[in-house]
């Protein structure tokens, strides 16, 4: 008797990506595209309608970013398993979706075969990390055991959260010590810790955190 094929939702911003892993999928003997959609909420709507077996999931979507959307869906669906897959490979993002409730991660940037190797791994009840990705996530684990603590959210405080959130609205180091009242050089030093702490390399991937973490208001 032939087994079911895996029941898969696609989640992403961008229709030509969507419909790219659908032909990827449909070459596939025991997969399945039973839905798409362009955002959050139309995930987590339509998610409960087709109740797949895996949500690949975008990390950088309107409305609702992907971390958000996976803690709803685990919540609602806590049968459905899923899979990140997002150009975003710092560690930030990855603990987020994790601990989001995700139990996979790809890269876009990885062969297809990856992602299809992660879908059923992830189906099998397993969690899947990219390849590229094990030495970083491995690195942090093993700080914060060093630490004497479980891997945590990084711990901000409030002026390393402002000037994070002022760098990413574009302000210069210049015009953000100049609105908190403090030395260009102390606010080089909050940014460099805020960074340090979230794992991040450059100042592209704080806009980017800034924007998945809910400080900033997206457009």
């Amino acid at each position: 008797m032939t087994s079911p094929k895996l029941r898969i939702f696609l989640a992403d911003d961008h229709a030509i990506i969507r419909d790219g892993l659908a032909l990827l999928i449909g070459t596939q003997s025991d997969m399945e595209v039973v839905g798409q959609a362009g955002d959050g909420r139309t995930t987590i709507e339509q998610a409960i309608k087709t109740q797949p077996d895996v949500v690949v999931m975008d990390v950088s979507m309107p409305g609702m970013n992907g971390a958000l959307v996976t803690t709803q869906l685990c919540q609602v669906c806590p049968g459905i398993r899923v899979v990140a897959l997002t150009r975003h490979g710092e560690a930030g993002y990855v603990r987020q979706m994790l601990q989001a409730g995700a139990q996979g991660y790809v890269l876009k940037q990885a062969a297809g075969t990856e992602l299809l190797d992660a879908i059923r791994t992830v189906a099998s009840g397993r969690t899947y990390l990219d390849t590229t990705l094990a030495n970083l996530v491995v690195h942090h684990f093993m700080r914060a055991q060093a630490q004497g603590g479980e891997p945590q959210e990084p711990d901000l405080s409030d002026r390393e959260v402002e000037v994070v959130q002022l760098t990413a609205q574009g302000y210069t180091n210049k015009e953000i010590a100049t609105q908190l009242g403090l030395s260009v050089k102390t606010v080089d030093t909050y940014k460099m810790r805020a960074m340090e702490k979230l794992g991040l390399h450059s100042r592209a991937a704080l806009v980017r955190y800034a924007l998945q973490s809910g400080w900033l208001e997206s457009d």
